[in-house]
């Protein structure tokens, strides 16, 4: 939410709704106060004055606003696979967005490029080494201070973020993002890392999201297609059930602080909750809620205090503290997965 100022003294918030993650620069030349953005049924952003907003009663508060009909098109998270599903265009976007008019460093003569040079682009600090670069298939982007380590094979689209490093011999197919300071090793392919998350070694994660402050240990394998070949049904937390994704190829959605021991197998269209502990041999459940510990054979609630000890620990290795926003953040989520966990 930013706060802009259109008449002096006079602040107003600029509201856009969170699925969007693609933002055309229309949303806030058009959304100007009292007006809504509407595209179908879907409010997209509005600007309002209120510092407080009730979102379950977003209609009432819109009701005295102008619709305003946006026309253009723009990418939409509806579900947790569209940020991989959708994350080749992402990539593209962004690639033009954050290197256009610039100079990239030069790439090193150990590496072998394959592809149009403009579509790789080095940001100050970042080391590639000895590496094979493939752009026929989308652009690759190399954040400040990252580094692909030597023997690497990339073929883009892909985006190593700020201070990221891919480990020797990665290989890592297109669509992909890894998020700043993550570090990141075997086979992947399509996936997103959010910030601050670990796989460091071999084992194969396609067609998955890994988000912030995750450790995959080593060999740590997921399945992204069924024996079968048939489409992949997933937890749905809104729902409370399973629901088809249409989806042939789905892989593991881990969320914020979740750890996997070595050699931990997930089967497709796994979901695994925040701050759960999962190891052992054989597939776990493919739906594993928050603040779980276990694996196939048992599950049992992870003691909030040890989950908070964990995650503290993690932090601060990189120099973070867990805050205490992020303690009551992580509060509610044990509470809210209470009803999910059955000890056995």
């Amino acid at each position: 939410m930013e706060k802009i100022s259109i008449l002096p003294g006079v602040f107003y918030s600029i509201l856009i709704a969170g699925c969007i993650f693609a933002l055309p620069v229309a949303f806030l030349l058009i959304a100007r106060y009292k007006e809504a953005l509407i595209k179908g049924n879907n409010i997209l952003a509005f600007r309002s004055s209120k510092t407080q907003i009730n979102y379950e009663n977003l209609e009432g508060i819109l009701h005295s606003f102008k619709k305003v009909i946006f026309e253009d098109s723009f990418l939409q998270i509806n579900f947790p696979s569209a940020i991989f599903k959708l994350n080749g265009e992402a990539l593209k976007s962004d690639f033009e967005l954050l290197t256009k008019g610039r100079i990239s460093q030069p790439l090193s003569p150990t590496n072998q490029l394959m592809g149009d040079t403009s579509q790789i682009f080095i940001e100050e600090g970042a080391t590639i080494e000895c590496s094979i670069l493939n752009t026929k298939t989308g652009p690759i982007y190399v954040g400040k201070d990252a580094e692909i380590m030597e023997g690497s094979m990339v073929r883009g689209p892909f985006a190593l973020c700020e201070q990221a490093g891919l480990k020797m011999a990665s290989k890592i197919y297109g669509p992909t993002t890894i998020g700043p300071y993550c570090k990141v090793g075997g086979e992947v392919n399509n996936c997103v890392f959010f910030a601050y998350s670990n796989k460091g070694h071999d084992g194969f994660l396609g067609n998955s999201v890994i988000a912030e402050w995750c450790n995959l240990g080593a060999d740590t394998n997921t399945s992204n297609l069924k024996n079968n070949y048939g489409d992949v049904d997933v937890w749905n937390y809104r729902e409370e059930k399973y629901l088809e994704t249409g989806l042939q190829f789905h892989g593991l959605i881990m969320a914020d602080h979740a750890k996997s021991g070595i050699n931990t197998m997930f089967n497709t269209g796994t979901v695994v909750g925040v701050s759960a502990n999962i190891f052992g041999g054989d597939f776990p459940p493919k739906f594993i809620p928050s603040f779980t510990w276990g694996g196939a054979k048992w599950l049992r609630t992870f003691i909030f205090e040890k989950g908070l000890e964990v995650a503290e620990k993690m932090m601060e290795r990189r120099g973070i503290k867990l805050s205490q926003m992020d303690i009551d953040i992580l509060k509610v989520v044990f509470d809210k997965d209470e009803k999910f966990r059955k000890d056995k």
